[in-house]
């Protein structure tokens, strides 16, 4: 594997929760580029409760960031894009929504996964979706309606929607956390296409460093290829606004819990 493809990570400085300063987005890059990481997608939040973040600012944003990475020969390339809610998309003008899109591309889109009901997600990421976009999903294992029906989330998938889980989910212990179970659940039956860090650190809370442990830690659990094609295949493939490559096998290793049964 050539690196880790990090599509979501919170690290423009002082616009939403990620570093609140320059010198905290360059220890994160730091630390990215240190871990494995080669290509690292800045998606700072595009939601109401964040309104520092201007979506027509992101470019300029991401280019002031990307001379300082040169300037320290990090050896690491940044992208701009930002995790939208569905709120913001449905109301987004194309040009916001390219704006947003994954390396400002306008093929792909990072869509949160919402926080409280899922009731009509559905037809809401298919109304983005009829503007042109491929839609990934990130960390559907935090919803409380997947952990216990996992059926719409696979559904999605057979619609074309992609899911990304979270290092952090991958590397929590299913006997105590859903989260952490509907993660490895998500892994385990293929449903998930990419793990991202969603750093918003370089150490401490969701270090970035933690795209490079949940990596290792997938190999172990689905087969090194298919963590590959999680960590570095797949998301490159969203990044340049391609089709996705053909999945590896899940190769069940050792099993950290059983999958669990549905309600």
């Amino acid at each position: 594997m050539n690196g880790y493809i990090d599509i979501h990570a919170h690290v423009l400085p002082g616009i939403d929760d990620g570093p609140s300063d320059l010198d905290g987005s360059l220890a994160m890059l730091r630390a990215a580029a240190q871990s494995g990481t080669t290509v690292l997608v800045a998606t700072p939040h595009l939601r109401a409760d964040f309104p520092d973040v201007h979506v027509h600012e992101l470019a300029d944003r991401c280019a002031d960031l990307r001379e300082r990475i040169a300037g320290e020969g990090l050896g690491l390339e940044l992208l701009c894009g930002g995790e939208t809610t569905l709120t913001w998309a449905l109301d987004a003008s194309d040009a916001d929504l390219t704006a947003a899109s994954i390396g400002q591309r306008g093929t792909d889109l990072l869509i949160e996964t919402p926080s409280t009901s899922s009731a009509g997600l559905e037809m809401l990421l298919y109304q983005v979706r009829l503007r042109g976009f491929r839609i990934t999903l990130a960390h559907p294992e935090r919803s409380r309606d997947f952990q216990h029906d996992l059926a719409p989330l696979a559904r999605l998938v057979d619609q074309g929607i992609l899911l990304q889980v979270n290092a952090d989910s991958i590397l929590g212990n299913p006997r105590r956390s859903q989260t952490a179970r509907l993660a490895e659940d998500l892994c385990r039956t293929g449903l998930a296409h990419v793990i991202a860090s969603d750093g918003h650190r370089g150490s401490s809370w969701r270090p970035v460093t933690r795209l490079a442990e949940a990596a290792r830690a997938a190999g172990g659990l689905v087969g090194p290829d298919r963590a590959c094609w999680m960590t570095s295949d797949v998301p490159g493939a969203i990044v340049a606004g391609e089709t996705l490559p053909e999945a590896p096998a899940v190769l069940m290793g050792r099993r950290r819990l059983a999958l669990w049964p549905r309600r």
